[in-house]
């Protein structure tokens, strides 16, 4: 039995660090590629004033949509005027500061005001990143590469109804409009923001456009850091039929179905459009941790407008559950095992609601952990008692189990009647002492994910040294204490292997140690007070319960004897 735990021990550390190696050694993962530098945004233009939704900022704009024509002379001048005419507009709220662009009606940055960058804590988050040659987010294309060029590359006009969003104006509006005569297009795009929202509600309206139109998200928007690791899904994701996809195709592909919604995601952020009306979703993977997806819509014949919703913002589960629409799904409690359970998700988000509820009232989420963690320990010590018990009974008959294996060595049948039978006439369960570890194991992973995924821990400090619980411990501190408890877990805690093995289980808390220096700090927490809660109640356990349990054993074996 314990060569098994042994050995599975050993298979799941190699799973655990060999797993990505090995998915590249067979061509399953692409290799790291070196990014080619960005080419000049079309967007970037020399600084404009921020009031350009006043009639005067705009009024160049307007004529430079008519003059996209097919005549030669013109064509051959247009590019620098377009270039000359494109300004920014700014929108502030109580969340983020955005900034959008007049070629194409663009959207080319997006911060948000209540987060900071973990590589440059003065920094916001910046969920846009430009690439030059992607198309940027919010732009419009259809499938005539004709029309396609001039609506994501022409000059819109622009109205701004506010200047600031705050209590008193919680509403505004931009509406970027764009008409070619010569061409027959027209196009109006609508965005409504609102100040204490990461929502924008879009209204399209177009003419002279008889096919659909596609509305992107870009390239990585919402994605700001692509990061490693086993658990959460980076990329692009939708919800079709009821069901999260998480397709990434090479090539443009169309996923049909009642789409709810589209986004692009990392482990704390995402971008996601919400249609209000039928749609199809197209996600692509433009190369190495570089993807971008798209809503296609129907243009409506009776002129009536698209509706749909932009959200940008991070991953806050109450943020994303009030918006009705499984967004909060993207948060994947259920990981386990390179793969997805329910019955984890079920447990976790009842763990991740107390979490909350306790940080309510210390308003430190290192204490907090440390908190949860003595209250499941506590939940759990009648489970716990049963399987000390039983690795306590297992222990005193070990004796009688090496000689019952050494007489019949030679005959595997015949060992296994006499081990049952001498684990029935001794009332002892050989598997009594992993059963009630199989029971915890859902909540373990639960905390696991939850104190990996959530954005609850990014940048919540402990104190000390550890300024950011999402993070690993600058100076592993946590991790090699975490190691010497394990190592004293061991020492004390009953075993049946010989001296052998139990050296071999020495290499067991060196190995976790490595592993787990480049965990979040958070999570190092949790392990580590989870061990120092077991070594105090392995303590009191033995000194309270089990004085004597060996010897009182060996007493009734010898008085059968007699």
């Amino acid at each position: 039995m314990e060569k098994r735990v042994i050995v599975f021990l050993f298979i799941s550390l190699g799973i655990i660090f060999g797993y990505e190696y090995v998915l590249k050694e067979l061509g399953l993962l692409p290799e790291p590629t070196i990014s080619e530098p960005a080419e000049p945004s079309v967007s970037e233009t020399p600084p404009a004033s921020t009031s350009s939704g006043s009639p005067t900022s705009s009024a160049p704009a307007t004529k430079e949509p008519v003059s996209l024509t097919p005549s030669g002379k013109e064509a051959g001048v247009q590019e620098p005027r377009r270039e000359a005419a494109a300004v920014d507009i700014e929108v502030e709220t109580d969340l983020y500061r955005a900034k959008f662009t007049t070629r194409g009606a663009a959207l080319t940055s997006w911060e948000l005001k209540r987060y900071r960058s973990s590589s440059d804590e003065k920094s916001l988050v910046q969920l846009v990143r430009q690439r030059g040659k992607f198309a940027e987010p919010l732009t419009i294309t259809v499938d005539d590469t004709s029309h396609s060029k001039e609506l994501s590359e022409g000059i819109y006009r622009v109205e701004k109804d506010f200047t600031t969003l705050d209590q008193s104006h919680p509403t505004g509006h931009i509406t970027f409009s764009y008409s070619n005569p010569a061409t027959g297009v027209r196009l109006e795009k609508q965005l409504t923001f609102h100040t204490e929202s990461y929502v924008v509600d879009i209204a399209l309206k177009s003419n002279g456009l008889a096919e659909a139109v596609k509305l992107g998200l870009g390239t990585n928007f919402g994605v700001v850091d692509w990061g490693e690791g086993f658990i959460g899904s980076i990329g692009a994701a939708s919800l079709i039929d009821d069901k999260i996809e998480h397709d990434m195709p090479e090539s443009d592909t169309e996923l049909k179905g009642p789409v709810k919604w589209v986004a692009l995601q990392d482990k704390y952020f995402i971008s996601a459009l919400i249609p209000k009306a039928s749609a199809s979703a197209w996600p692509k993977k433009q190369g190495d941790k570089l993807v971008s997806t798209a809503v296609r819509l129907a243009v409506d014949p009776s002129g009536a407008p698209l509706e749909l919703q932009l959200f940008a913002g991070p991953k806050e589960f109450d943020t994303l559950q009030s918006l009705q629409i499984r967004l909060e799904d993207t948060i994947d409690f259920g990981w386990f095992l390179f793969g997805s359970w329910d019955t984890v998700r079920a447990v976790a988000k009842p763990i991740f609601s107390v979490l909350r509820y306790i940080n309510s009232y210390t308003h430190n989420y290192g204490l907090t952990i440390i908190l949860l963690t003595i209250i499941i320990k506590v939940l759990f010590i009648p489970l716990q008692y049963k399987s000390y018990t039983s690795m306590k009974k297992m222990q005193g008959i070990q004796p009688k189990v090496a000689a019952v294996q050494e007489k019949f060595k030679d005959d595997r049948d015949r060992l296994n009647k006499e081990l049952i039978k001498l684990y029935r006439d001794h009332k002892v369960n050989p598997v009594g002492g992993c059963l009630p570890m199989l029971l915890q194991m859902p909540v373990f992973v639960s905390l696991f994910n939850i104190l990996y995924m959530t954005i609850d821990l990014r940048q919540a400090p402990l104190g000390l040294w550890i300024t950011d619980l999402s993070l690993q411990d600058p100076y592993y501190i946590l991790p090699i204490i975490m190691g010497i408890s394990m190592m004293v877990m061991q020492k004390i805690q009953p075993t049946t292997m010989d001296p052998t093995q139990a050296k071999m289980m020495l290499m067991l808390p060196v190995a976790m140690t490595f592993l787990f220096v480049n965990f979040p700090a958070g999570l190092v927490l949790y392990w580590l007070t989870n061990n120092v809660l077991s070594i105090v109640q392995q303590f009191v356990t033995d000194h309270l319960f089990f004085r004597t349990p060996t010897t009182a054993l060996t007493t009734d074996e010898q008085g059968g004897k007699k």
